[in-house]
């Protein structure tokens, strides 16, 4: 790799402010806003709308939709092939 073409990589907090909810990794992404982790260090942090935790797919309450009563139709519409 080149030097000085590439950002920094280092430790960063991220926030799910709907869930709150924070976990540390290392990311390229940087911020003003920092935060004291559990470790004693401060570390940027950047918050996000949505993660793993308050995602409707990972916590089971995503809506399911109707697709029997559309696969019905489209059968009678077109007809079974078979």
């Amino acid at each position: 790799m080149r030097n000085g073409i590439h950002p920094s990589y280092g430790p960063v907090v991220f926030r799910d402010r709907a869930a709150n909810h924070a976990f540390l990794t290392r990311s390229t992404m940087t911020s003003e806003k920092t935060i004291e982790w559990e470790d004693g260090n401060t570390y940027p942090v950047v918050d996000v709308e949505i993660s793993n935790v308050s995602h409707p797919f990972y916590t089971g309450t995503a809506r399911v939709l109707d697709t029997a009563g559309r696969v019905e139709r489209f059968e009678r519409r077109y007809g079974k092939q078979g």
